[in-house]
């Protein structure tokens, strides 16, 4: 790797030990993946995955330790990944003692540190940044540091950011140096599509499923989907975003996209058509049938396939406004058509603290909360983390969930119909 004069001196010591190593840090991961150089990040805010105060994790805890004590602070603010606890979210008298007492001990202990060393604020713990109430929304060919994988996809192809799939730790290393090493999605060869998907579906396809049929077809490769714009339309509105919000969740959580592109709607789709596409590209066509199989593929890990669900769980990532919006019009439908005043499974909508404190001066908010919906800001993986969850039927339309949990997928009209007590 060829470093500038600049960077040889921080490795070689010119602003202490700690940043030194830092420094080094970044040179041997890009040296992992053959970068030619480490280029400046460029976005205003940066965003950490790693958000919770698990007890096992001390290394973690001992690392930031250090570099609070030897003063060496992010160069970016930063919002991070959601907390993993919310009082208001049910569970058992035992599911709470082992959030508290077992698992989540260093939660306060480690938010004092993120704080120290840059969070944005007490309102930046989400996995979904980049939304206008959250305030960390990169521009279009900004280099990023980023490592939530769904926020990582929404930022390289909604918004035309440019960031690897970091892991955990190597997000604030970057942050802290200034730098990134110049490799894969940064550049403009690896962001040329080596898949055409073909979608000729009968009707709009789920958005999850969509998104789980092409990650686990094309894994980390880069997929160019032609004939989505048929159901999604050519414009970026709020409806749009939310869409591919959890379709890029799903291809990054069910394989390990980190960029697509939509013909005639993502911003470099729009610019450089199928010029993005690779000699020798390889095909995958999806219609009604295919999606069908994936569906029907997925294993059912309750130890009782037909128990009755007893959690349910949407926001997957987290929620958009439009979604708590448009899902408070169908429960309320859909309750009054099966006559029912609230939701026969409890139920959770998880959403950033900014888009939540929107809903909620909102006239929604109190049509939802009658229907017995619970809001919240938590990350559902991190409560199914919790090892007393692996026995309850949870259900959810997170693909993401579905993967990572023992919750079930169902699609959102399944859903639906199972929290207000209608038929499937």
């Amino acid at each position: 790797m060829i470093l500038t004069k600049e960077q040889q001196a921080i490795l070689d010591g010119s602003r202490g030990e700690t940043m030194a190593k830092v420094m080094k840090t970044m040179v041997m991961y890009g040296d992992a993946f053959e970068a030619e150089k480490l280029v400046p990040i460029t976005s205003k805010y940066n965003h950490l995955v790693t958000s919770f105060g698990l007890k096992v994790m001390s290394p973690v805890y001992d690392l930031m330790q250090k570099l609070l004590d030897e003063g060496v602070m992010s160069g970016q603010k930063f919002s991070v990944d959601p907390r993993p606890i919310d009082k208001n979210v049910p569970a058992s008298f035992l599911q709470n003692f082992v959030f508290n007492k077992l698992m989540y001990t260093k939660q306060s202990f480690y938010e004092e540190q993120l704080k120290k060393l840059g969070l944005i604020d007490d309102n930046s713990f989400t996995c979904t940044c980049y939304m206008d109430e959250v305030g960390n929304k990169p521009q279009k060919g900004e280099v990023l540091s980023w490592a939530e994988s769904s926020a990582v996809v929404y930022a390289n192809s909604v918004l035309g950011a440019r960031c690897n799939r970091n892991s955990g730790i190597i997000d604030i290393m970057g942050s802290i140096v200034g730098y990134v090493p110049y490799f894969g999605l940064l550049t403009d060869e690896g962001r040329k599509a080596t898949w055409v998907i073909r979608i000729e579906t009968t009707k709009k396809p789920e958005a999850q499923l969509l998104g789980s049929a092409i990650g686990m077809k094309v894994m980390e490769d880069v997929p160019f989907i032609v004939g989505l714009d048929k159901w999604l339309g050519t414009e970026l509105d709020d409806a749009t975003c939310t869409y591919l919000k959890d379709f890029g969740a799903a291809t990054a959580s069910n394989g390990a996209v980190g960029l697509y592109h939509i013909e005639n709607l993502t911003p470099e789709a729009k610019e450089l058509g199928q010029s993005l596409i690779c000699e020798g590209a390889r095909e995958y066509v999806i219609d009604d049938a295919e999606l069908e199989r994936v569906k029907a593929s997925y294993p059912v890990v309750w130890k009782n396939p037909d128990a009755t669900p007893k959690l349910c769980f949407m926001g997957c990532p987290h929620m958009s406004y439009e979604q708590l919006v448009s899902w408070t019009e169908k429960v309320e439908k859909a309750l009054a058509e099966n006559k029912n005043g609230k939701v026969v499974i409890p139920t959770v909508f998880t959403a950033a603290p900014g888009v939540l404190e929107k809903f909620n001066a909102s006239e929604y908010a109190a049509r939802l909360a009658n229907t017995g919906v619970i809001t919240s800001y938590i990350c559902p993986l991190m409560y199914m983390n919790n090892p007393l969850c692996k026995g309850m039927p949870v259900i959810t339309s997170s693909n993401k969930l579905r993967t990572y949990t023992t919750a079930r997928y169902y699609t959102d009209d399944e859903i639906l119909a199972a929290i207000t007590g209608g038929k499937n």
